[in-house]
């Protein structure tokens, strides 16, 4: 007999394992190597996630109770994969142009983005979902308790030398760790995981060469051959099954339905697809991967009724079936094969319900309490990855506590079907969306509603029994005593089967809600341009365009998508559309194009119905555009191509009329800039030359004038002439750099040199009012450039730092960052941001901001500018959410990282 203390430290070995493979594998995808990481073998094996606890176990008891009708289970995906290779093509298409992070993230984008719908399926997946998690649970406590009394355990399901409660617990508690480890470390921003797909795909390959390990042994160990085992099935009562086609037909759709909209399968079977070749190796490797895992099912199920004493539970014949013969290891084997089963499903299935969690109920709670939505302070992306966290705990605790109120009983048992029942109510809906533009965001609503009401009436209500959470008088007689709404006879049907009852009813009273429902409702613009967008998914990859940025602020988008996605990857993307659009800088155009990509990105980690309306709000609303109203209206080729020629003008011209009103404001305000700008020259020369004049004549009339009296006095004249000759300094330096009469002393040095110069100049280590960090690691770089002039950059912008900062503790921090476009050295303090309608004119030589007055003539930003363009570099203002950011970016050609 098997130690169940061994077994236990041969399960945390085991989940040890997995957990050095999964770490392995994030680590290879963070560097990059991702081509073994998204093989098809890989995505093929991450799709036995279908393959639970329930299947792996209960295949066998389901064949020892109602023969081959077992073969349902699987063959209903092995149909999908083969026969509706185009829906799942589609489908994955679909997913990656509109970044769906779920089901309800895809059912909610194609009717419209409406969270409300998102909701809706939400809660229905994770009632639906719950207490399948349970039944894993018990799949893996139960046969726990197995090898501590496997015949007692077997026949009764009664707890045998352990505490299944106690053990449910503890494995509850390990899943929910491997999940949040893997599952919720950072916001992915296509929501994959690679760590934990490729532990799923080793566990597949483990609960297969176990299930084929038990079932050589029952074939060739125990039968004694193939033919031999061939003549017990025959004389078993399995060989005489008897097929029911209506409840074959029934089940087999089933199956096949819930293949397609089950959570966890959609997150692996979309979600995780990197490349939707990879469908093309699947359509015929997992029909494979089921029948293996389908081969000795019945063998296993024959042989346990012949070897184990009557009443033994055939759900865990292929454990008790290699006790029963001494064989220990092999029943080890067995246990790791559904141990993995259980909790890759738990693990995947968590993970995806926790995004729907995540996205669609607590982030629109959470920007709601805020009260300013898309412009809250504090990091969101913290918020959203938390709140995914507490989801997963949440989530396996509902699990669990339906485990234990079941008390490990029967009634788990037939929860697999009644799961499937639940969440094929999302197919209409998600099949309807895909094939018809006429559907709408409240046929889908009415639909789901509907079938979700009905499944749980007709199945999910009654699995607790009689006088269970259902009266027996309901049974009887009817809900509210109307007999034609018994749970398993509705409208006075009767003698069929209860599971085909809740699938007929169900999935047809959803179609019919969901066709009568599109079809007295009209669909609002934004669902007509997704619904061409799905129906049309090959013709019209690209996500619909449509939003009118008009008034959106570049800044604001950028303080929004640091929050989300973080400030380095924010960056990285509004630098790369910045220089495809051919702007300067780091903040893009807000052209349509720019934020239909941006609402693409930000989906990814707070879904797509979240991130539309968080955009929706800063840019003030969407308009139609003429192309896409050709798609939805299906007009002529020559229309389109038409339209799309007045589109192209009529967005140059928005494009054209948008800078020139804020060239005309820039101009507004540089003119009167510049007359403050004469005002502040005129005071600023006539100062020093009035204190020059009058204490130059007292020295010259006063006689008898003391020393210290005559010190004093020239002390004023000399500083006052050296204020004077620094201000006209600026000038002339402005002047020159601006007639391009400069000369430049090209040289090579060190970055790290320039900038120590630049602070010890500045003396801000002496003065300690402005705190200085540096990252003096990144600034081993070689420059080639004229290095005084760099310097001066750089002076100016500490000594702006030092002076403009109001921060009650100011700092500033210099930091090198390098990639393909350059060098970049940011300088960033803690003081207010300088405002919106400011930031455009502070390089230019009249700018000034208000609450700067008597600080400065205002010319040291425009000499940094003219300096950065003679030395063929770049310096522009950067928006960060609390202070302000200069970036001066070295020219590339000039810079090299050293050696």
């Amino acid at each position: 007999m098997a130690s169940v203390n061994l077994l236990i430290g041969v399960c945390l070995l085991y989940v040890t394992g997995l957990f050095g493979i999964a770490f392995l594998a994030e680590r290879a995808a963070s560097k990059g190597r991702r081509p073994w990481l998204r093989s098809p073998l890989v995505y093929t094996l991450s799709l036995s996630i279908y393959c639970t606890g329930w299947t792996f176990y209960g295949a066998v008891g389901y064949a020892a109770r109602s023969g081959m009708e077992f073969v349902t289970i699987y063959l209903g995906p092995s149909l999908v994969m083969i026969g509706w290779w185009w829906v799942l093509r589609k489908l994955v298409r679909i997913g990656r142009a509109q970044r769906a992070t779920s089901v309800a993230d895809l059912i909610s984008s194609r009717y419209g983005k409406s969270n409300a719908l998102a909701i809706v399926v939400t809660v229905m997946a994770v009632l639906g979902v719950t207490p399948y998690i349970a039944l894993q649970l018990q799949s893996v406590t139960t046969s726990l308790s197995i090898f501590a009394d496997p015949f007692e355990t077997a026949a009764t399901g009664v707890q045998a030398g352990m505490n299944q409660i106690s053990a449910g617990f503890w494995i509850a508690l390990g899943l929910a760790l491997f999940t949040l480890l893997f599952g919720t470390r950072n916001l992915n921003a296509n929501e994959r995981h690679d760590g934990v797909v490729m532990a799923i795909a080793v566990e597949a390959v483990v609960k297969l060469l176990a299930l084929l390990a038990v079932g050589v042994f029952v074939v060739w160990g125990v039968a004694g051959g193939p033919s031999q085992m061939m003549a017990r099935i025959d004389a078993s009562p399995i060989g005489a099954w008897q097929m029911d086609g209506s409840r074959w037909a029934a089940l087999t759709a089933l199956a096949g339905a819930a293949f397609l909209c089950l959570p966890r399968m959609f997150q692996v079977l979309v979600v995780e697809n990197d490349d939707e070749r990879h469908l093309q190796t699947a359509s015929w490797a997992f029909p494979l991967y089921l029948m293996l895992m389908s081969l000795f099912v019945v063998p296993i199920a024959v042989v346990g009724l012949d070897l184990l004493p009557a009443g033994s539970n055939p759900d865990f014949f292929v454990l008790t079936v290699p006790l029963s013969q001494g064989q220990n290891t092999l029943a080890m084997l067995s246990f790791l094969g559904g141990f993995s089963s259980a909790t890759s499903m738990v693990i995947v299935a968590t993970l995806a319900l926790s995004t729907m969690v995540s996205n669609h109920v607590v982030m629109p709670i959470y920007l709601s309490a805020q009260g300013q939505g898309a412009s809250v302070s504090g990091d969101v992306r913290h918020v959203v990855i938390l709140s995914r966290r507490l989801s997963v705990l949440v989530i396996i605790a509902l699990g669990y506590f339906y485990y234990r109120l079941s008390g490990g009983g029967g009634a788990l048992a037939a929860i697999g079907l009644i799961s499937f029942v639940g969440v094929a109510q999302f197919l209409p809906a998600m099949l309807g969306g895909i094939i018809w533009r006429g559907a709408t965001r409240i046929g889908a609503m009415c639909g789901l509603v509907t079938g979700f009401a009905v499944w749980s009436f007709t199945s999910f209500l009654p699995s607790f029994g009689s006088d269970g959470l259902i009266s027996s008088a309901v049974f009887e007689h009817g809900a509210l005593g109307l007999n034609v709404l018994r749970p398993h006879a509705l409208f006075g049907i009767e003698g069929i089967d209860p599971t085909v009852h809740a699938v007929i009813w169900s999935i047809a009273l959803n179609i019919i809600a969901f066709i009568l429902g599109s079809l007295v409702s009209f669909p609002t613009p934004l669902e007509r341009l997704q619904g061409a967008q799905f129906v049309n998914v090959f013709a019209h990859s690209g996500q619909a365009k449509g939003w009118s940025a008009s008034v959106a602020e570049s800044e604001d988008l950028m303080i929004m998508t640091q929050r989300i996605l973080g400030a380095k990857e924010a960056q990285t993307l509004f630098r790369d559309v910045a220089r495809t659009q051919g702007v300067q800088g780091f903040l893009p155009e807000p052209t349509p194009d720019f934020l239909q990509r941006l609402e693409r990105e930000l989906s990814a980690s707070v879904g797509a119905a979240t991130a539309h309306a968080m955009i929706g709000q800063l840019v003030g609303g969407a308009t139609v555009s003429v192309q896409d109203l050709m798609a939805v209206a299906d007009e002529s080729a020559q229309m389109l191509e038409y339209s799309n020629r007045l589109e192209e003008q009529s967005a140059e011209l928005s494009q054209t009329a948008r800078k020139l009103r804020n060239a005309n404001a820039k101009l507004t305000q540089l003119s009167v800039q510049k007359d403050a700008f004469l005002s502040q020259i005129s005071h600023e020369l006539r100062t020093p030359m009035t204190s020059i004049r009058s204490f130059s004549e007292i020295l010259r009339d006063t006689d008898g004038l003391d020393r210290s009296e005559q010190t004093k006095y020239a002390s004023i004249i000399h500083v006052e002439s050296i204020r004077l000759t620094r201000l006209l300094d600026d000038l002339l330096d402005l002047s020159v750099l601006e007639n391009g009469q400069v000369s430049l002393n090209q040289s090579v040095g060190s970055l790290g040199d320039v900038i120590e110069h630049a602070v010890a100049t500045c003396g801000v280590g002496q003065r300690q009012k402005l705190i200085v960090t540096r990252h003096r690691s990144r600034e081993n770089v070689v420059i080639h450039t004229d290095l005084d002039r760099l310097a001066q950059v750089f002076i100016n912008l500490i000594t702006n730092a030092h002076k403009y900062c109001t921060a009650p503790q100011p700092e500033l921090t210099i930091d090198v960052e390098q990639d393909a476009d350059g060098t970049f050295v940011r300088f960033s303090d803690n003081g207010t941001p300088i405002p919106g309608n400011a930031r455009d004119v502070i390089f230019e030589k009249f700018a000034r901001i208000n609450d700067q007055e008597g600080k400065g003539a205002g010319l040291g930003l425009a000499i940094c500018l003219e300096i950065m363009t003679r030395l063929q570099g770049a310096i522009f203002y950067e928006p960060i959410p609390d202070g302000n950011c200069f970036v001066v970016r070295l020219p590339q050609a000039k810079s090299l990282a050293a050696q």
